[in-house]
C-alpha cells in the first residue's frame, strides 16, 4: 500500500515537472493561419489578424511568450506591435494558454504601406521568458506578400474644382420712357414727347439699330388709366392714349428710318389698380391702411373707387400726389446685345487679351483643351483682375492637374483670401490636403464645400484612403473614373466596375491596369494580358508592377512581359 502510494507521487510529480522544466518546443506554421492571406491594403494599411491553436502539453506553465508579427520585405523587415501569453502558473496580466488544454491566441497585424511589400513574408517570432531563463524560439512563417490593388487610389487623377465665368453671348436690355397725360385727356403733349426721358429712348433705339451688335427684338407700348371715375369711361381713355402713343412711335420709327425693330406690340389696362396699390404703399398718406384695406376686401372696381371717395379727408390728397402718376403711356424697347464671337475673343487672347473683360477670359479658357494654353488664359485673369478669386483658383486648378502643387497651394490660398465662403476653393484647398496625407484638414475642406457637384470624387478618394470602400463607392455615385472603379472593384461590384472602365473619358495606364485586375478576379486570362499590355506601353514601369502584383499571380503573363 505505501509503495504504491509513493509510485503516485512521483508519476505526478513528474507530470508537474513536465509542465514546467525544460525548454518550450518550436511552434510550428501549423498553429497558426492569417486573415487574409496573401495580406491586403486596406486605405493606406495592412491590416490582418493571425490566429493560433496552441495544442495541449505545449504551452509551459511557468513560460511567458511575447510574439512579434514581422514583416520582411526589399532586404528589412518592420515589427508590428507585439503580443504576451502566459502559461498558468505565471503572474502577470497576459492572456493565459493551458497546459493541459491548451488555447486559442489572436495577434493583430497592422503596417503602414509601402510599395515594395508587395513582395514579402509575413512571420511570428517568440521571445520565452521562462523563469530566471530567456531564449529564442525559431520564428514562423504565416502569410506570403502584399495585394496592393487599394493604393491606386490617387488624389491626384482628381479633378479640382473650377470657378465658371459667367459669359453671356446675348445679353437683353430693357430701355423704357413714360409719357403722363392730364386727367380725363388722351392728346400727347408736347413738353412729353421732348422730355429727356423719351428723347434718350429714341436716341437709344436709334444707336441700336444702326450698330452690328445689337439687335432690336420688341418694341413694347403699355398705356393706363388711373382708378378714379366710371370704369367703362377708363378704359375707353386708357384704349386712347394707347392708339395715339402707338401712332406717334410708328411715325418717329418711320422718320429715323428705322424697319428692322423685332415685334412692335401695344396693350391697356383700364384701370391701374396695381400701381395704385404699389404707390399707396410706398407713400406717407394718412390712413393710408385703411385705404388698403379696402382694395384687400373689395374686387369690384366701382365699389373700390366710391369706397376711396367716401374717405372725404384723404382722396384729395390722393387725387394729388398717387392718382396723376397713373395716368401714362409706358414705351419699352427690349434690346438683344450681342457678344464677342469665339473667333473674336480666341484672336484677341493671341493679340491683346488686355482687350476682354473677366467674363470673356474666364470663357476664353473653356474653349480650348490645351493646359497650357488655358494657364497663360489664367495668368492673364489674375494680372487684369487680381481682385477676382476666380482667375486664382482656376489657374491653381491647371497646376494641380500638372502635379505642381505648390504652385496650386499658393494659388488655392490667394482665392481662398478673396472668397473665404467659395466652396469650389474650399474643395480645392481639400484636395491638396488630400495628396498631403492630412486627412483631419481633408475632411474640414470637403465639409465647406457639402453640396457642390465636383465634391463626390475628392471624397470618394477620401474614403479609399480611409479604408472604407463602401462609402466611397457611395459617395462616387455615377463618376465614370479610375478611383470609382477601383471602389467598385475593392466591393467586388465586378460589373459596374467594367462599365465605369469602359466609360473612363480618358483611359490611361492605370485604366488598362485597373482593368487587367478586374479580368484576374473574373478569371479572364485574355482580358488580363490585353489590358496589361495596353498599360505597358503607356507605362513600362508597370511591367515589374504586374510581375510582383498577386492579383495575376494565376496568370502566366510570359506573353506580355519579356
Amino acid at each position: 500500500m505505501k509503495k504504491s502510494i509513493s509510485l503516485s507521487l512521483a508519476v505526478g510529480g513528474l507530470v508537474v515537472l513536465a509542465g514546467c522544466n525544460g525548454k518550450m518546443n518550436p511552434f510550428v506554421a501549423d498553429y497558426f493561419s492569417t486573415n487574409p492571406n496573401p495580406l491586403e491594403v486596406v486605405g493606406e494599411q495592412v491590416p490582418a489578424t493571425v490566429t493560433g491553436n496552441v495544442p495541449a502539453k505545449f504551452f509551459k506553465k511557468n513560460a511567458q511568450v511575447t510574439v512579434t508579427p514581422v514583416l520582411v520585405y526589399a532586404g528589412t523587415e518592420q515589427a508590428a506591435t507585439p503580443v504576451t501569453y502566459q502559461g498558468e502558473k505565471v503572474r502577470g496580466n497576459n492572456p493565459v494558454i493551458n497546459y493541459d488544454n491548451g488555447g486559442n491566441v489572436t495577434i493583430p497585424v497592422n503596417y503602414a504601406y509601402v510599395p515594395d511589400m508587395m513582395k514579402s513574408e509575413l512571420y511570428l517570432t517568440f521571445n520565452v521568458q521562462q523563469g530566471s531563463k530567456q531564449y529564442v524560439l525559431p520564428r514562423v512563417k504565416v502569410a506570403d506578400g502584399v495585394i496592393a490593388t487599394a493604393a491606386l487610389a490617387d488624389a491626384g487623377t482628381v479633378n479640382p474644382a473650377g470657378s465658371a465665368d459667367k459669359f453671356q453671348r446675348i445679353i437683353n436690355e430693357k430701355y423704357s420712357a413714360d409719357i403722363r397725360f392730364l386727367i380725363n385727356q388722351a392728346n400727347l403733349r408736347k413738353n412729353q414727347l421732348d422730355s429727356k426721358e423719351v428723347l434718350d429712348l429714341n436716341q437709344t433705339i436709334r444707336e441700336a439699330a444702326a450698330a452690328d451688335n445689337r439687335k432690336i427684338q420688341e418694341l413694347n407700348i403699355s398705356s393706363y388709366a388711373s382708378p378714379d371715375g366710371p370704369y367703362a369711361f377708363n378704359e375707353q381713355l386708357a384704349e386712347k392714349r394707347e392708339k395715339n402713343t402707338k401712332g406717334y412711335l410708328e411715325k418717329q420709327l418711320k422718320k429715323d428710318k428705322i424697319t428692322e425693330f423685332g415685334e412692335l406690340t401695344a396693350q391697356f389696362t383700364a384701370e391701374d389698380w396695381e400701381g395704385f396699390q404699389k404707390l399707396v404703399s410706398a407713400s406717407n398718406i394718412q390712413d393710408k391702411d385703411l385705404i388698403l384695406s379696402v382694395l384687400k376686401m373689395y374686387k369690384d372696381p366701382e365699389v373700390r373707387d366710391r369706397e376711396i371717395r367716401n374717405m372725404s379727408n384723404v382722396f384729395d390728397e390722393l387725387a394729388e400726389t398717387i392718382l396723376p402718376q397713373l395716368r401714362y403711356s409706358r414705351l419699352t424697347a427690349s434690346i438683344d446685345v450681342i457678344g464677342k464671337s469665339d473667333e473674336e475673343i480666341n484672336n484677341l487672347v493671341n493679340t491683346n487679351p488686355s482687350a476682354l473683360n473677366v467674363e470673356e477670359l474666364l470663357y476664353a479658357a473653356t474653349l480650348t483643351d490645351d493646359n497650357n494654353r488655358k494657364q497663360l488664359i489664367y495668368e492673364a485673369v489674375v494680372r487684369q483682375f487680381p481682385e477676382d478669386y476666380r482667375g486664382y483658383n482656376n489657374l491653381g486648378k491647371i497646376q494641380y492637374q500638372n502635379k505642381d502643387y505648390a504652385a496650386a497651394a499658393a494659388n488655392f490660398n490667394k482665392a481662398a483670401k478673396l472668397a473665404p465662403n467659395s466652396s469650389e476653393v474650399a474643395m480645392n484647398q481639400g484636395l491638396l490636403s488630400l495628396v498631403n496625407k492630412d486627412y483631419a484638414a481633408a475632411n474640414s475642406k470637403f465639409s465647406n464645400a457639402a453640396g457642390l457637384d465636383e465634391l463626390g470624387d475628392a471624397l470618394g478618394v477620401y474614403y479609399l484612403n480611409k479604408g472604407d470602400n463602401a462609402a466611397a463607392v457611395k459617395a462616387f455615385g455615377s463618376s465614370k473614373s479610375n478611383n470609382a472603379a477601383l471602389a467598385q472593384i475593392l466591393t467586388k461590384n465586378y460589373s459596374t466596375a467594367k462599365n465605369t472602365l469602359e466609360g473612363v473619358a480618358n483611359p490611361d495606364a492605370t485604366t488598362y491596369y485597373l482593368t487587367a485586375v478586374l479580368g484576374a478576379r473574373t478569371n479572364n486570362a485574355q482580358m488580363v494580358t490585353s489590358n496589361l499590355e495596353k498599360a505597358i506601353k503607356l507605362d513600362d514601369s508597370l511591367a515589374a508592377k504586374a510581375l510582383n502584383d498577386l492579383e495575376f499571380s494565376k496568370f502566366n503573363l510570359s506573353s506580355v512581359i519579356r
